[in-house]
């Protein structure tokens, strides 16, 4: 490991890079790896490169190990001028983390996470989660060789536990309080060497920097305003601001855009802390929204979404189910079918725009976090039309719908 540290992100008491465990002893706050001030990208074809490669500089690893990646990243970073133009806004893109291996932004933190697991000799790794980051993390598990604990919510239906299971990790239902899981596990870990890559462990966070790193690279460093991030723990939206951080630090860009933080009407503690003006999340208590990927109801990095939001001038915003089922609509309509979390950001865009406090020399990104192929249930709330014919019938029907 290169010489470097963790940094307590609210308190800032330094800790080894070693350590596993992701929050401070002193104030519960969660670490975070020390800033990267001088940093470069490595040349060459992106294509051959694994993202830990390009990225090297920014990474504390002397080396990376390729056999554990499995060619995350470089994700299509998609413009709409229709859609800008409806807004009436300067541009609109989308950056569409669907098409990374299981099928969300989780892999860029996962093999960061298992890179960091490997180094210090672990044979175990797992994490607590309800879809995406554990489907990622049993996928990187059993690429890596490693014995894989899986922690899920004891009702978790059939439809995310099987894309889970065909990995074969130690997948445990636990019936209790999920939002205790969280830093129960942690303790666990502590006390059976099992290295937990929960959602806003540092090395995960580290992994969400790449997102700003490829939009900087495909923008031609010509950084967008805003960047809305649906947010769930607080983990990616925290690693996608320190990486535009980074980069500019590093003098390869020369301003970090305003980060949006989008959460469902239906559980949105940090949002709710944001409109009443205080420092600390509180609890929802009983969450409910179409887009379960987002619903943390005690977000772990909560508090420092909050932090961070208020020292770059971003924004918090929350929108409600309907508007997130009509923005997946939309969104669908641009060829990019993301689950209901993906499609908050643009319902955020939407309602921002109408309140007046985005304009129209906006330039904006969205991240789709996942694809909708990860939450087909959601499909029930469309109102999706399948035609039915004869053989001898079909050249008449089609007729009569051109």
């Amino acid at each position: 490991m290169k010489r470097t540290n963790f940094i307590c992100t609210k308190c800032k008491k330094s800790f080894p890079i070693e350590q596993v465990y992701p929050r401070c002893d002193i104030c519960n706050e969660p670490l975070e790896v020390e800033k990267v001030t001088k940093g470069k990208i490595n040349e060459g074809n992106i294509l051959k490169q694994t993202m830990l490669e390009r990225y090297a500089d920014f990474f504390p690893f002397d080396k990376a190990d390729k056999d554990i990646s499995l060619s995350e990243g470089v994700t299509p970073l998609v413009g709409s001028p229709k859609l800008a133009s409806e807004l009436n806004i300067k541009n609109i893109l989308f950056k569409n983390e669907s098409q990374n291996p299981t099928w969300s932004f989780k892999d860029r933190g996962t093999v960061v996470g298992v890179q960091h697991a490997i180094s210090l000799g672990y044979k175990c790794i797992g994490t607590v989660s309800t879809g995406n980051m554990a489907v990622s993390v049993a996928a990187y598990g059993a690429k890596a060789g490693l014995t894989t604990f899986i922690l899920v919510r004891a009702d978790l239906p059939p439809e995310k536990i099987n894309p889970i299971a065909i990995y074969h990790p130690i997948l445990i239902k636990v019936d209790g309080d999920y939002g205790k899981l969280y830093f129960h596990s942690l303790e666990i870990g502590r006390q059976n060497d099992i290295y937990f890559i929960n959602s806003d462990v540092p090395f995960r966070v580290e992994g969400c920097k790449t997102i700003a790193f490829e939009i900087c690279e495909q923008m031609n460093f010509e950084v967008p305003d805003y960047v809305v991030v649906p947010t769930s723990s607080g983990g990616n939206i925290r690693g996608i601001l320190k990486g535009f951080e980074e980069f500019k630090l590093s003098g390869l860009i020369s301003k970090v855009p305003k980060m949006i933080c989008a959460q469902a009407r239906g559980c949105s503690p940090i949002y709710n802390a944001y409109i009443k003006n205080e420092a600390t999340i509180s609890r929802v208590e009983t969450p409910h929204t179409i887009a379960q990927a987002i619903a943390n109801p005690y977000p772990p990095s909560g508090n420092e979404v909050l932090r961070k939001i208020k020292d770059n001038g971003g924004i918090i915003v929350a929108v409600t189910d309907e508007e997130i089922l009509q923005a997946q609509k939309r969104l669908a309509k641009e060829g990019i079918f993301g689950q209901p979390a993906s499609a908050v950001p643009l319902a955020a865009v939407k309602k921002l725009k109408k309140e007046n406090i985005l304009n129209e020399n906006d330039t904006v990104v969205c991240i789709v976090t996942g694809s909708g192929l990860k939450s087909t249930a959601a499909l029930e709330k469309h109102d999706l039309k399948v035609l039915n014919c004869k053989l001898e019938d079909l050249n008449r029907l089609i007729g009569n719908k051109l």
